[in-house]
């Protein structure tokens, strides 16, 4: 397959043209004139500079690397259709995206809608793939983790659990282990690497238990915010077998407020990177 630069600078410039501010979040200002999308907008979303997009857009940019290409493909609201094709246009194979790790349109345009409330979107293996500004300043940044690592239930079983309230320690350990066995022949890797790391998790593994169900209530011990009770509700996409987690807490309760401060982090969070 050939990189196909005037191709790939068409397709960019059409899809974001056909972007509205409002498909990612933006609010649109009295003055817009410009149709969609402008090109420095769609840069942040992609987190890549804006001559770097404008050079693309152009056709006269390097061949982009495939985590690149994924970046652009989050930014732009790509279906995982339209998400092969940019990689075919580039020159990679679709085998070459990496399974999994594409986040709906759909789900980006809830998550987008999400800005003051904790929310992150997660893959079969548990994989943090998005998160809201608030949802990094309860759990921290969890897609920043590499190799087995960008599991939750990778790091359970063999890292730091401060964060989750003791008495649900085990309950927690019980309820991931069973849904690492939904995942399929897609957490065999993980499954065999947590067999060898973590003796924890084999006394689980070899349990069989299968479709444990976690209370909707989830109980956190923050360490700038204290305890938290908050209420886990989750949206599945079918298509892509991934999950989108709100964390919400009663009005007018003390986690409410809490999650109010959390918001306010998180806003100082987005604005520092």
């Amino acid at each position: 397959m050939t990189f196909d630069r005037a191709s790939l600078g068409a397709f960019l410039r059409a899809r974001r043209e056909a972007l509205q501010p409002e498909d990612v979040g933006l609010r649109r200002g009295a003055r817009r004139r410009a149709r969609g999308l402008r090109r420095e907008e769609v840069a942040e979303l992609c987190d890549m500079s804006a001559d770097y997009f404008a050079r693309l857009e152009r056709g006269d940019g390097p061949q982009p690397s495939p985590p690149m290409l994924a970046a652009v493909a989050r930014g732009l609201r790509l279906t995982p259709d339209e998400r092969d094709h940019l990689f075919g246009l580039c020159g990679y194979s679709p085998a070459q995206r990496g399974a999994g790790d594409h986040v709906s349109p759909g789900l980006m345009r809830i998550l987008d809608r999400l800005t003051d409330t904790p929310a992150q979107v997660i893959s079969p293996l548990g994989e943090t793939l998005r998160q809201t500004p608030p949802a990094v300043a309860l759990f921290g940044d969890e897609t920043a983790f590499q190799g087995h690592a960008r599991s939750a239930v990778y790091r359970w079983f063999t890292g730091d659990r401060s964060l989750y309230l003791p008495e649900d320690h085990d309950k927690q350990g019980r309820f991931l282990a069973s849904a690492l066995r939904t995942a399929g022949p897609l957490g065999q890797e993980l499954v065999d690497v947590l067999m060898r790391e973590s003796s924890e998790f084999a006394t689980l593994w070899n349990r069989h238990e299968v479709g444990l169900r976690w209370s909707d209530t989830k109980r956190f011990v923050h360490p700038q915010v204290g305890r938290l009770d908050l209420f886990c509700q989750s949206l599945q996409d079918p298509d892509q077998a991934q999950a989108l987690l709100v964390f919400t807490a009663t009005p007018g309760s003390e986690s409410h407020g809490k999650l109010d401060l959390l918001a306010v982090m998180g806003t100082s969070f987005k604005t520092m990177s």
